[in-house]
């Protein structure tokens, strides 16, 4: 059996764009990190890849005895047409990862001390300009309902001396992967109009931020058990667009009409309603916990995404 090793964090899923940047800003902080993934590799980074299946425990459990702390950012991406079949298999590739986990952590001699969970703020479902915090109730809708089961999962685990804490995340933005890359593109070519009416919300946070949340979610006991992984200023689409467009330098795109991003989402093999829904989502419990962002707001997190050339460098 392993003694418990203050230093060390299981990420699973962590092959992602946020899993990246979740490892280095922990090997920055000293820790070393040991992913869970389908495919592992050879790396020359110092970082453990471990072949797991989220379906059922097998020798890839043993490297959670002793571990400081677990994080889970396995499930299937929302990213794609939202047929029977598509959102059967993201429920399950949530619900499933969490039920194993949970099982694998009571059959561990030296549990981690902190899970911090992924959620998604799409539990509130479409709620026009109302603003949720982590009081609000659940909404409606298929993905809303997956949300809702992933967490009650999470939470319905039997987990004595591991605490947990989950995180609803909102629109990651990143150059290096999520939705950011894309409406970038679209953008340059001058198709960053807002779409349908813009006045549905998006509720952002910068990568660096959350990185920063899932961190201090694991490094502070006091930290709140749910918390909304969001920017404190959500905007429409519209507002959104704009902002973009501005650190692009391209002034004026066309307005996509609902027809026009049915057509695209088909075309890019993507849900239409993830960019024509959206929610008004509040960091209630973060700002009460103290935590500090570094990019509150959109004109900040672009002008340190694009610079003011509409071409420079994210900064950590």
């Amino acid at each position: 059996m392993n003694a418990p090793s203050p230093k060390r964090v299981v990420i699973a899923g962590g092959t992602g764009f946020i899993g990246r940047a979740l490892t280095s800003a922990l090997r920055a902080r000293n820790y070393s990190v040991t992913v869970l993934t389908r495919q592992p590799r050879r790396r020359e980074d110092g970082v453990e890849e471990i072949a797991w299946q989220p379906d059922h425990i097998g020798g890839w459990s043993r490297c959670l005895d002793g571990a400081a702390a677990l994080v889970n950012l396995a499930g299937h991406s929302i990213h794609c047409r939202h047929t029977p079949e598509n959102l059967r298999f993201i429920r399950q590739s949530r619900l499933q990862s969490v039920a194993t986990l949970a099982a694998a952590l009571q059959q561990t001699p030296h549990p981690p001390r902190v899970w911090v969970q992924a959620g998604a703020v799409g539990i509130y479902g479409d709620r026009g300009d109302e603003w949720c915090d982590e009081t609000s109730r659940p909404g409606q809708g298929a993905l809303a309902e997956v949300c809702r089961a992933w967490e009650e999962t999470f939470f319905a685990a039997s987990t004595p001396g591991t605490r947990r804490a989950l995180l609803r995340l909102g629109m990651v933005l990143g150059r290096n992967g999520g939705a950011l890359p894309v409406l970038e593109k679209l953008t340059k070519w001058f198709l960053g109009g807002r779409a349908g009416g813009g006045r549905q919300f998006v509720s952002w946070i910068h990568l660096a931020d959350l990185t920063r949340v899932a961190v201090t979610a694991l490094e502070r006991e006091d930290w709140p058990e749910l918390a909304n992984a969001v920017a404190p200023h959500p905007v429409t689409n519209a507002e959104f667009m704009r902002h973009l467009r501005r650190a692009l330098h391209r002034p004026w795109s066309p307005p996509a009409p609902v027809w026009a991003v049915k057509l695209g989402a088909r075309l890019l093999g993507t849900e239409p309603s993830l960019v024509l829904t959206g929610c008004r989502c509040a960091p209630k419990r973060l700002l009460e916990a103290g935590f500090q962002f570094q990019f509150p707001d959109l004109p900040s997190a672009f002008q340190n995404f694009y610079g003011s050339d509409g071409a420079g460098r994210e900064r950590p």
